[in-house]
């Protein structure tokens, strides 16, 4: 309903034969729906309503929380309405756009507010507000107990910090932003006994041999990547201690997990804090495999060192490109010498390597994707991904190819398909020609990974230069 404020809302339901119905006060949902074949080694709960969830179960509120991740529509809307929610909130990112609106739209008379939240809701709330009577700006655990507050007490929404709504006249109005929560350990840890923890151990030990799950350790990021979206968690970095965050991991453990993932934008962002994290988990002699993401410029021999003796098994890098010239129009302030260096001091140290490239990013040219196809591919990993440039909301990189764009958003392919990435936008080079690079830069890893240099020399060079000339007359 469009005026849900307005509404006093009672504590109780009462059923057609006067019976008081229990409800839930609010059901947050994550409207992830997993596709056929999902082979994805990043699929995890949703933390961010975890902390949500938690945050309003220590302040006494009534709170369900529905995954989709492995539910059918149909049975998500049957939980969903189960719970008689009087605030449902649904988070929304980048690809997950139309899911949340299409739920929106039909849970409208099974609530007395809808509230979007997420990184999309965050940088375009107005195309939000035509289904949500309210969308969160920023970090939402303070903002949804707000909005709980609004409900119980027919307080004005203008007085809740942090969000967009429209008021009795239609008009949309934007409240003043809410100031990041600056000391993490304050927040009480994810609720993950609302999870379904079984079926995401279930998943990986089907499609990996082992289970896992994300902890966040900190937020924020200093950098500026021109591609990078940090709606929610903003520039300013702040981090949790190494005993809270230990914490945190024997209640993982004791739920079954055998390894994490730091879901952090970049762990390896402290080092000091970083230090002593591994050096609380060797003294804990909590004997948990880890994973992470890294920047390429933020490490050497001992922190490789300690981290593997703390449990890192492998690291991830956003490299982006292989041509320093489009790493600098990224704006990623690093040199592929350094993502080079990076990659094998990994592999001196024992711990597996992992990267991630964008090819046809606006000022490429066939050259400088032969480029990073050649340098991806040259490198010892252990995993490579390639993807197209994906315009996100608030972007320089959106800014800059907006009048370009022919595709508002992408969404993941509901069937098998062997490419799953778009073009959004008119390139100087076509989705074909970059379809074909990928499928090319895959094979040329592969090759090199299972057979190794020597098996590159015998069959990858002739791969590589046979394709090299059928890339060259793809348009």
């Amino acid at each position: 309903m469009n005026s849900a404020w307005r509404v006093i809302l009672s504590s109780t339901r009462l059923n057609s034969s006067g019976e008081v119905d229990s409800m839930t006060f609010v059901t947050l949902v994550y409207p992830y729906f997993k596709p056929r074949g999902d082979n994805s080694i990043f699929r995890f709960p949703p933390i961010g309503l975890g902390y949500i969830a938690a945050y309003l179960k220590q302040n006494g509120v009534s709170v369900d929380l529905v995954d989709c991740t492995f539910l059918t529509k149909e049975k998500a809307l049957e939980r969903i309405r189960a719970s008689k929610p009087k605030i449902i909130g649904i988070q929304s990112m980048f690809s997950m756009k139309a899911q949340s609106l299409e739920l929106a739209g039909l849970l409208k008379e099974d609530c007395e507010m809808l509230v979007a939240g997420g990184p999309l809701p965050t940088t375009n709330p107005d195309a939000f507000l035509r289904e949500f009577d309210v969308a969160v700006n920023g970090e939402g655990e303070q903002t949804m107990l707000d909005l709980v507050n609004v409900a119980e007490n027919d307080v004005d929404l203008s007085k809740v910090r942090g969000i967009t709504y429209r008021d009795n006249m239609g008009q949309v109005k934007c409240t003043p932003k809410r100031n990041l929560i600056a000391d993490l350990d304050t927040l009480p840890f994810p609720s993950r006994e609302m999870f379904d923890n079984q079926s995401y151990k279930d998943f990986y030990k089907k499609k990996f041999g082992y289970t896992t799950t994300a902890v966040m350790t900190s937020r924020g990021c200093p950098f500026e990547c021109d591609f990078c979206s940090r709606p929610i968690f903003g520039s300013a970095f702040r981090a949790r201690t190494a005993s809270n965050v230990a914490d945190e991991i024997e209640r993982v453990r004791s739920l079954g997990y055998e390894r994490v993932w730091f879901a952090d934008d970049c762990f390896t962002l402290n080092r000091q804090r970083l230090i002593e994290i591994c050096d609380e988990l060797i003294r804990r002699n909590l004997r948990i495999g880890w994973e992470c993401l890294s920047r390429v410029d933020t490490l050497d021999s001992e922190l490789v060192a300690k981290m593997k003796q703390a449990g890192c098994l492998r690291m991830f890098f956003g490299i982006e490109s292989g041509n320093n010239s489009i790493l600098q129009i990224m704006n990623k302030r690093i040199t592929i010498k350094q993502a080079e260096d990076a990659v094998h001091l990994c592999k001196k140290e024992g711990v597996q390597a992992g990267a991630f490239f964008i090819l046809g990013y606006p000022g490429e040219d066939e050259k400088t994707v032969s480029d990073t196809v050649r340098f991806a591919s040259s490198l010892p990993l252990d995993y490579l991904s390639f993807t197209l440039p994906y315009p996100i909301p608030g972007t320089p990189l959106f800014e800059r190819v907006r009048e370009e764009m022919f595709l508002e958003e992408w969404e993941e392919p509901k069937n098998l398909k062997l490419l799953k990435h778009k073009l959004l936008f008119d390139s100087r080079l076509s989705e074909s020609k970059l379809q074909f690079a990928i499928v090319k830069g895959m094979v040329q890893f592969y090759i090199r990974k299972y057979l190794g240099n020597r098996g590159y020399m015998l069959t990858g060079i002739f791969f590589e230069t046979l394709t090299d000339s059928i890339y060259g007359l793809i348009r």
